[in-house]
């Protein structure tokens, strides 16, 4: 697995949203961009992050950012859960984990003793002009949000 850095170019990408419209990385162009990486929607965790990241997106809109979530759920599955937990910004769907691969998130796991392949829980904040400006790795799911204001506030 080999993580974009700070600095690098955010890939380029068009993916299926909950509403399955395609939305792409440039129709944020001149905006700042939190693209975050979960596995599974409608999981503990992942609602836990999500539902933060709903909650601080007021704070998140006055620092000028857009929130992209990213997982391989189809964009069915992230419609279910954008509405059961009143979710407030896209979610996109990358069944094929090609993104994932791009931003070097997809990987190996291991959970119970099991080995497998799946999107390591990071997330990336692209600058106006496209360039990851901060690489999120060390974080708690219901701290997510409070990681990326904190950061922003510091700026």
């Amino acid at each position: 697995m080999n993580t974009l850095k700070i600095g690098d170019f955010a890939p380029h990408f068009s993916l299926s949203n909950q509403h399955n419209e395609t939305v792409s990385l440039t129709d944020f162009q001149g905006k700042k961009v939190l693209v975050y990486f979960y596995p599974k929607a409608l999981t503990p965790g992942c609602t836990t992050q999500a539902c933060g990241l709903r909650d601080a997106k007021a704070e998140l809109d006055k620092s000028g950012v857009v929130i992209l979530g990213i997982s391989p759920d189809s964009p069915k599955k992230l419609a279910q859960f954008a509405e059961k937990k009143e979710l407030n910004f896209t979610l996109l769907s990358d069944e094929n984990h090609q993104v994932a691969e791009q931003f070097g998130v997809w990987g190996e796991k291991k959970f119970m003793g099991k080995i497998y392949d799946g999107i390591h829980r990071i997330s990336f904040l692209i600058d106006e002009k496209g360039v990851i400006e901060q690489v999120f790795t060390k974080f708690k799911t219901g701290e997510h949000h409070q990681v990326v204001l904190d950061y922003l506030l510091k700026k």
